[in-house]
């Protein structure tokens, strides 16, 4: 008897080894640290690479931008274009078990749209209101046409949460988060890890093959390379592009890569608070003079070994909505002078230049710098973790910012909320009228090209005003290790884990 039940324990013991092992982890190595984990407060790029695993959307894009189903299956424009009805994926549940219908999706679009705080706010403006139609069909009523909708809906604007969790926790579902994704979150230590597991109730459960993912932020480029090479991390995003040859050589190493769809840039204060009262913030002429002294092209070969695009709009030269007749200016430093002069300056110009950290920010800042200072222009960098420099943003509590956008499918996404006055993330304070109703006008045509011709207007008087000075346009990059299959890069830059597998 004792023999036997030696051997049951033995065969037990053998069957948890063999579960454990069988058990995979995809461990993903971050630039920086999320912020909050709720996509109706969030802004983060790296967020959003969260967001990929554990909140699934309404719409989704594939490598062409063409928006596909995700947890709707379908929609339909009204002839006048100010309703859009939707049909939602059937047997869908979220983390919490709680069911995934017409009014869940009502409950998650009015909480983006009307919660204190959201950042979805602008990107739902035109939404007068939300119907059900029927138990797996909802109406969006719109207040005007809106041309960017249904791109919206493939970003966290689309996010469904669960009304269940978010009415018990608040403001506080950031810090356990209930979605409709392939993942559930588990736990999170700030600046150190973000844990999630596969939900087997999700509604493609049969092509989610990782267990486990953990989100590890290394704020050090180098660093993040060495883990992945090391075999401590599986995928790295943001891999400099110094170091493109070293993982193209490296056979255990695999590279994916796209064209973003932001862009890299600086955003200047011109009316946020008392550091827009200098020479910068307050003259038109000494910001056409910065660009002017920055030789875009140079920037991107001695930082990226120029496997990045110059820019110096809101979208790459690559991108149909680019405004070819504003092309890249080059560098003129006698014309940058005579700028200066011209707007009264005499002796240098002092800049409080705020730079999130990490090698290639600070390598980039460092650049300008010296580009600058042959105008006559000096940029004081000052190096700010990431998450602080976006408060300080808001705040106003800088004079220049180099900040990057990872983009949006439409170009409203890299337009409408930085330079429409007062919008969420227009942290320069830029407020042109003439800016505003173009803005909202670029919003209501769906022909690209009557959009466009209203977006010509917007860059003369954006490159004329120069709230912010667009610098050039990264290829994402991302390394991962060969034992990672299916993975595919979209210009999105975020990481998708369906259809993974770790071998």
């Amino acid at each position: 008897m004792n023999a036997l039940k030696l051997a049951v324990s033995a065969a037990l013991l053998s069957l948890a080894a063999a579960t454990a092992q069988a058990q995979t982890t995809l461990r993903i190595g971050l630039a920086e640290d999320p912020d909050i984990l709720d996509p109706t407060l969030a802004r983060t790029y790296v967020g959003r690479i969260v967001f990929a695993s554990i909140c699934d959307k309404l719409f989704d894009i594939d490598e062409h931008l063409a928006v596909v189903p995700q947890l709707a299956l379908s929609h339909e424009t009204s002839a006048d274009g100010k309703a859009v009805t939707i049909k939602l994926r059937p047997n869908v549940t979220f983390q919490d078990g709680e069911k995934f219908d017409a009014e869940a999706a009502k409950f998650s679009l009015e909480r983006h749209m009307t919660m204190t705080g959201s950042f979805r706010k602008p990107e739902l403006a035109a939404v007068d209101h939300v119907e059900v139609v029927d138990p797996l069909t909802i109406r969006l009523v719109l207040k005007v046409p809106f041309a960017p909708l249904i791109a919206q809906l493939t970003d966290r604007a689309g996010m469904m949460v669960s009304p269940k969790a978010a009415k018990a926790e608040g403001d506080k579902f950031g810090l356990h988060p209930v979605c409709a994704g392939p993942y559930k979150f588990v736990e999170r230590v700030a600046q150190d890890r973000i844990v999630v597991e596969k939900y087997a109730g999700y509604w493609n459960a049969k092509n989610v093959f990782i267990d486990r993912i953990i989100y590890l932020p290394i704020v050090d480029a180098t660093v993040r390379l060495a883990n992945l090479k090391s075999g401590g991390l599986d995928l790295i995003e943001r891999l400099l592009a110094t170091d493109i040859k070293a993982v193209r050589a490296d056979s255990n190493l695999r590279l994916a890569s796209a064209l973003e769809l932001g862009y890299q840039g600086m955003d200047i204060n011109v009316g946020n608070g008392d550091a827009a009262k200098d020479p910068l913030g307050q003259s038109a002429k000494v910001r056409q003079a910065l660009s002017l002294a920055i030789d875009r092209k140079a920037l991107t070969q001695v930082v990226f070994n120029g496997e990045f695009v110059p820019g110096n709009q809101w979208v790459s030269p690559e991108n149909p909505y680019y405004q070819k007749d504003f092309p890249v200016q080059a560098r003129d430093v006698e014309k940058a002078k005579a700028l200066l002069k011209e707007a009264g300056v005499t002796g240098r110009v002092s800049v409080d230049f705020m730079v999130p950290s990490g090698a290639e920010t600070q390598a980039v800042a460092e650049v300008i710098q010296a580009m600058a200072a042959d105008v006559g222009i000096d940029m004081k960098i000052r190096v700010t973790e990431f998450a602080t420099s976006l408060k300080q943003a808001e705040a106003g509590q800088y004079q220049a910012f180099l900040l990057a956008w990872s983009g949006r499918t439409d170009p409203d996404g890299n337009l409408y909320i930085f330079d429409k006055c007062k919008a969420p993330q227009d942290y320069p304070g830029y407020c042109n009228p003439e800016v505003d109703k173009l803005l909202d006008e670029s919003r209501i045509p769906s022909d690209p090209s009557e959009r466009k011709a209203i977006y010509t207007k917007l860059t003369k008087i954006l490159l004329e005003d120069d709230p912010k000075l667009y610098l050039y346009h990264r290829r994402i990059l991302i390394a991962h290790t060969a034992r990672l299959e299916g993975y595919k890069q979209m210009p999105d830059g975020l990481v998708r884990v369906v259809g993974l597998t770790l071998k």
